[in-house]
């Protein structure tokens, strides 16, 4: 793993694959640093021929941390006012960071793919920054409509509510129990499995309130409804039925706003990526992702010809 100035901050990354594979780059969920993309995952696209880029989103892991501590509420306050939010950036900032490690690694466009909060980080790639963006592949992600249906209360309280201290084993703790609101039940990841990676992440690296500034951002990001439906990208929308964190009915909606995308809903899959589901995903990312590089070599040979 080494750092990287991008988009004036820096950034920490890590790539597998061949350097002359196809380009994918991994954009990680809320609060989550870059290694919750698992190893099996990471070679299971590397070995489909890709250079698989993963990064530590600003405010967590090893990337660049920022200051203030903003108020969700006064956030969603001015948003409803139609005022900007008082807040250290947005998810539209978050996706400048991304097009620009594809810059600063000179990578020309990359397949754009993200969980959650990724997912809307990764939506906003593509829109904003088109050049760079070969595809967008949406994981249990959303475009922030208001008209969607909610987080249970249960995961809405996974996702607010602190671990009783902050010591290692109560972080564990909390973590492990909590999951249990909104992960799959079709593939089961053992406690010790998940435990051994939060511990490895706190670790790492364990900042709250860069993940307080983090939800902010969200918050602070208006719906991508609208914009979304002038995508000119292929698309892959990947979602689960026990998802209660962002209810499959979002992935739906993203699908939907999307002119021409693909929707793969999955019976079972909460919001996580199990080892024992890597094989079922790949086997949706890699085609979509290969049939994307077809379109685009035909459609470089008809510019050329005309």
């Amino acid at each position: 793993m080494v750092q990287i100035k991008a988009n004036g901050i820096n950034i920490e990354y890590d790539e597998i694959g061949p350097k002359d594979g196809i380009p994918i780059l991994l954009i990680m969920g809320f609060g989550a640093q870059m290694t919750s993309w698992t190893p099996v995952f990471r070679e299971a696209l590397a070995a489909q021929g890709m250079r698989v880029i993963r990064f530590d989103n600003r405010d967590v892991g090893l990337s660049q941390r920022f200051e203030g501590a903003p108020s969700p509420r006064e956030a969603i306050q001015a948003m409803a006012e139609g005022r900007k939010p008082d807040v250290p950036y947005t998810l539209n900032d978050m996706a400048a960071d991304a097009a620009g490690l594809l810059e600063a690694l000179g990578i020309a466009s990359a397949h754009i793919l993200g969980a959650s909060m990724g997912g809307m980080i990764a939506q906003l790639t593509v829109l904003n920054h088109p050049k760079k963006s070969r595809s967008l592949i949406s994981v249990f992600s959303s475009t922030g409509d208001p008209s969607l249906p909610r987080t249970s209360p249960e995961a809405q309280a996974v996702l607010l509510n602190p671990p009783p201290s902050p010591a290692r084993e109560d972080v564990v703790a909390h973590s492990v129990k909590n999951r249990k609101f909104y992960a799959s039940t079709r593939w089961v990841s053992e406690d010790a499995e998940v435990a051994a990676l939060i511990g490895a992440a706190y670790d790492r690296s364990y900042d709250p309130q860069g993940v307080a500034r983090q939800y902010a951002a969200i918050v602070a990001t208006p719906p991508r409804t609208e914009k979304l439906k002038g995508l000119k990208r292929p698309a892959l929308v990947l979602h689960g039925t026990k998802d209660t964190l962002i209810p499959w009915q979002a992935g739906a909606h993203t699908a939907a706003s999307i002119p021409g995308s693909e929707f793969v809903l999955i019976d079972g899959w909460g919001h996580d990526i199990p080892a024992a589901g890597v094989p079922t995903l790949v086997d949706y990312i890699a085609p979509f992702v290969r049939r994307t590089e077809v379109y685009r070599a035909e459609l470089k040979a008809r510019q050329a010809a005309a």
